[in-house]
């Protein structure tokens, strides 16, 4: 049994479009039943809702979005909100379910590596915990270099093993810009983590299809992410 965490160097960097297109790909080019989905805390609407839009999940409903609170800021600043607590015991119940019934379980962090989960853990402290692997998904804009380079290191205290880094272009991005911002030579020299691939700007409409979510999976180096068939769907 394997588990993967998709977080990020910091919230709307393309976290939700990577784990829905691996969903999309594991979905229609692999066993369904083995893939199990997690979303580690949830502030406001989004992701679960997308979740089940997308997809029609062989899991208990309970263990989807185990944890949610209504507004969209930092877990334990929306939980004080509601005059409540992040109980991570709720959500290590729902992974524990997955982890039974699922070989692999895919989790979508909140927010950045470094986000706060409760007033004590971040993600990276939640993730390294739990012995979870990670893919850390970095924005295509300036600055991105610094940013990869201190989630990294941010990742190493911890012992957190990363499996990859996945550029995404969360805005559209010119090719010299893609270069330019975050080289991927560099990137992979300055870190030593390799670079899964580039997640393209998707349109709206794009966002909510699992076909070319599934698509531009195939782009990635997914044998880095989970043992897979020798052939990989090529893309048309």
């Amino acid at each position: 049994m394997m588990s993967l965490i998709i977080t990020g160097t910091d919230t709307d960097v393309g976290k939700t479009v990577l784990t829905t297109a691996l969903v999309a790909y594991w979905q229609q080019y692999r066993d369904p039943q083995s893939l199990g989905l997690l979303k580690l805390v949830q502030s406001g609407i989004g992701d679960g809702e997308l979740y089940r839009q997308l997809f029609t999940l062989p899991q208990d409903p309970d263990t989807l979005v185990p944890l949610q609170f209504a507004a969209p800021i930092a877990p334990p600043l929306a939980a004080a909100a509601e005059g409540r607590t992040v109980d991570l015991a709720v959500v290590w119940q729902a992974y524990q379910k997955l982890q039974q019934a699922h070989e692999f379980v895919l989790v979508e962090g909140v927010g950045g590596l470094g986000s706060p989960v409760t007033d004590e853990l971040t993600v990276a402290d939640v993730a390294a915990m739990w012995r979870w692997e990670a893919v850390l998904v970095v924005p295509v804009k300036l600055g991105a270099i610094a940013q990869t380079v201190a989630n990294v290191a941010l990742a190493r205290s911890l012992n957190l093993p990363l499996r990859g880094i996945v550029l995404s272009c969360a805005q559209p991005v010119t090719p010299e810009q893609l270069a330019q911002w975050t080289p991927i030579a560099l990137i992979e020299s300055l870190t030593q983590v390799p670079v899964l691939g580039v997640l393209p700007h998707l349109s709206e409409r794009d966002r909510h299809d699992p076909a070319p979510l599934a698509a531009i999976a195939t782009q990635l180096d997914l044998e880095r992410l989970w043992p897979l068939p020798q052939t990989i769907p090529a893309t048309p």
